[in-house]
């Protein structure tokens, strides 16, 4: 793989974060846009003496200006709390950070990723999920801004590739976990683990019994890249995730029991348009990218439940 100049949008947060290292890693130089509204310095502290990495606080909504040989789009807050706090700019990130993004790959004539995610099939009617499935979205409730922005971001990076070829690429991510997510996030992995960790009780939404596919950001990361370099006609969309299915009270036992709690679980109502179901059908990216998950749950989570126990650490010390 020969060394890139690497542009990544929402390169300081959870998932762009490791992202940028493993780009690092591969011998890349990386610049790492963001604007700060979920992602943190934090993530990216360690890079910052790196002389191949630059960090460009910017918006995505507002054009872009650098020379680059690859784009990631990951520029957007993906926890429902994060994009509920202000929705029209959600969306308008999704729309036109995609927009900005697309013009810069046009003017630099460069391959364009764009992340994507499961919640463009809403609350699935077809269980599991593949990419031929055109989704149940509700396009009026509180996740929309969220759901529609992202169904709205690949319909321009089929436009902009159909009608100016851009070199798009699109993967749909599902539900990722690992370090460096937040501790006040809103997903349900960061939650049970927070929850325990404090002793306090783990809140389920519902019954329990709806199901997620957890993947570890590190098989996520990998699958990102191989979409990035494979071949040219293969634009996506590709599904991005673990098979692996749990409910969410396996899930809630599973950390207790990592994490040696106390905590009891409680049931809440479920949220509007809190999906009962999400699994991915992986084939496609098995076929295209040669690549599936590793990382079992429990082996994703013990590293997952230490990076909390510090973060929870420093916090009581402050």
């Amino acid at each position: 793989m020969s060394h890139k100049r690497i542009l990544v949008t929402g390169g300081a947060g959870f998932i762009g974060s490791h992202l940028c290292e493993k780009l690092l890693e591969q011998g890349n130089e990386v610049i790492c846009l963001d604007n700060l509204f979920t992602g943190r310095k934090e993530n990216i502290r360690r890079l910052m003496g790196n002389l191949d990495f630059e960090f460009f606080r910017h918006d995505v909504i507002e054009p872009i200006y650098v020379e680059c040989d690859q784009i990631y789009n990951l520029a957007c807050p993906a926890s429902p709390p994060h994009y509920q706090f202000d929705p029209v700019k959600t969306a308008k990130t999704g729309v036109m950070g995609a927009i900005n993004v697309l013009d810069l790959a046009r003017h630099c004539k460069v391959r364009v990723l764009q992340a994507s995610t499961s919640e463009v099939y809403g609350d699935p009617e077809i269980h599991p999920q593949p990419e031929s499935y055109w989704g149940h979205v509700n396009p009026d409730g509180i996740r929309s801004c969220y759901d529609e922005g992202k169904r709205m971001a690949e319909t321009l990076f089929f436009d902009y590739h159909r009608q100016d070829g851009v070199d798009i690429k699109i993967v749909r991510i599902f539900n990722t976990y690992g370090p460096r997510m937040r501790p006040d996030d809103g997903r349900v992995v960061s939650n049970f683990i927070v929850q325990a960790l404090r002793g306090e009780d783990i809140t389920i939404y519902g019954d329990g019994q709806q199901t997620r596919s957890f993947c570890y950001v590190d098989d996520l990361v990998d699958g990102m890249i191989r979409m990035m370099e494979s071949r040219e006609e293969f634009t996506g969309p590709v599904n991005l995730g673990n098979p692996g299915e749990f409910t969410m009270l396996e899930l809630a036992e599973l950390v207790l029991k990592l994490t040696g709690s106390r905590s009891k679980i409680v049931h809440k109502p479920l949220p509007q348009d809190d999906p009962l179901q999400r699994k991915p059908v992986i084939d496609l990216a098995k076929k295209e990218l040669n690549w599936e998950p590793t990382i079992s749950l429990e082996d994703g989570l013990v590293p997952t439940i230490r990076y909390f126990e510090g973060v929870l650490a420093a916090e009581s010390k402050e």
